[in-house]
């Protein structure tokens, strides 16, 4: 099930990343701390009131400024407006109402999407004397908060998961939705122009989409696809230095709204920063992912080439030695027919369910090959397992105490249940209860 996707845009130090914090700190998933994706991140999964969304930050915008670094930010709020389903728009309650403001509203306006207009820094309920000032950007009601102090956070919470899209699965359940992900110029949308003219059955292009993307639907045989393009992303001429976060917001819309993700790398320049920031984000959420090497064909070939960049995978993606990897040309059309054989393979092991009884008896064979944790005397126990979800498959332990459950135990028995199941292509997801749990936690 995709989530919906909100952007928090608006001037530079009006506290955008406090407020994204202060949400992300209380309300996100976070499995673990994945190399390339925890550091500098501008994304996060929240929840509110049991309503999931994508919560994206953004760099200041300033809209007359020619400095780079603030054209860079204004350029990466562009994308996250473009991609997203709602924004917050976000004003200084200190400093009031300033031209740039009018101008970021001039912006939002001509999107056409929903906007909040939020007045950050407002400590008490007392408003301040320019606060009716941010009436005249034609927004609507403003909103009072501090994010800082969490003053009034709940009842914008509550605006926003009101004012969000209904999620709802558009395709039939059994059209597998593949998105292209990868650093710009890897190949993306040659490898989608590769993949329609070898099948030859496209049924349209609909574009136009709210995420800035181009759907295209097609079949293969009985099984049917949509193929999501974000080869909308590229190089600015204009822009230098860090320009990762372009790439990175686009691609959080398709990956949210995917079911496998091919993840495509450049062979010319191996596993970059930006490639395990990409990856990371498609493994947090929990998706199929198959890593596709292009440009094959330039690599001068020995005995162990190939063996070799599998290990430089391995090492740069510790966190999903699970995905499969494929070495393909694109240009020359070389191993192109594995890609979708891979992604139906890789789909089917993400919907897999596993038998309570089987599940229960690996698990028990692997607790007789390895004793759990123990602290202080007291020792793990295990007393059923169960598989409560797919795409992510999801398991739920019932254990005697959480705390006892150490990462490297949760670990092996993530690789047992490899061993035993398969379950290639997909991250597995593990909730641990306690007795008396009523609900996961």
């Amino acid at each position: 099930m995709s989530k919906p996707i909100v952007a928090v845009v608006g001037r530079p130090n009006v506290g955008k990343s406090t407020f994204f914090n202060k949400v992300v700190g209380k309300r996100v998933s976070i499995v673990e701390d994945t190399p390339g994706v925890t550091r500098d991140r501008i994304y996060a999964d929240a929840e509110w009131r049991n309503i999931h969304f994508a919560l994206i930050d953004t760099g200041g915008i300033e809209p007359d400024s020619t400095d780079i670094i603030l054209s860079q930010m204004r350029n990466q709020a562009e994308i996250a407006m473009d991609t997203s389903d709602l924004i917050l728009f976000m004003v200084d309650g200190k400093e009031g109402l300033t031209s740039s403001d009018r101008e970021v509203a001039d912006m939002l306006m001509k999107t056409g999407k929903e906007v909040i207009l939020v007045v950050n820094k407002v400590d008490t309920p007392k408003l301040p004397d320019n606060f009716y000032d941010f009436y005249e950007l034609g927004l609507g009601e403003p909103i009072p908060i501090s994010a800082a102090n969490m003053y009034n956070l709940g009842d914008l919470l509550d605006l926003i998961v009101e004012k969000l899209p209904q999620t709802s699965d558009e395709e039939d359940d059994d059209t597998t939705k593949i998105a292209v992900i990868g650093k710009p110029n890897v190949g993306k949308s040659s490898l989608i122009n590769a993949l329609l003219g070898e099948e030859r059955v496209i049924v349209s292009d609909i574009a136009g989409t709210t995420r800035d993307s181009i759907d295209t639907p097609f079949t293969n045989g009985e099984d049917k696809y949509i193929l999501i393009d974000t080869a909308g992303i590229r190089r600015k001429s204009k822009v230098t230095g860090n320009i990762e976060k372009y790439s990175v917001i686009r691609a959080i819309a398709a990956i949210e709204r995917c079911d496998v993700c091919l993840l495509m790398l450049d062979a010319t320049e191996g596993v970059t920063e930006q490639d395990k920031k990409i990856a990371g984000i498609a493994h947090e959420a929990g998706k199929g992912i198959i890593v596709v090497v292009n440009k094959w064909d330039l690599i001068e070939k020995e005995t162990n080439t190939m063996k070799e960049f599998q290990k430089e995978i391995s090492r740069e993606l510790t966190f999903m030695s699970y995905a499969p990897t494929i070495f393909i040309s694109v240009l020359h059309k070389q191993r192109l027919n594995n890609v979708i054989d891979m992604v139906k393979y890789v789909s089917e092991k993400c919907a897999l369910r596993v038998p309570t009884g089987q599940l229960n008896s690996l698990i028990a064979d692997a607790v007789m090959m390895k004793q759990p944790p123990s602290d202080k005397g007291r020792q793990l126990k295990i007393y059923y397992a169960s598989q409560v979800g797919v795409k992510p498959p999801l398991f739920s332990f019932k254990i005697n105490d959480r705390e006892l459950m150490h990462f490297s135990y949760s670990r092996y028995l993530e690789n047992k249940i490899r061993e035993g199941f398969g379950f290639e292509g997909t991250s597995i997801k593990f909730v641990f209860r306690e007795r008396g749990d009523d609900n996961y936690v």
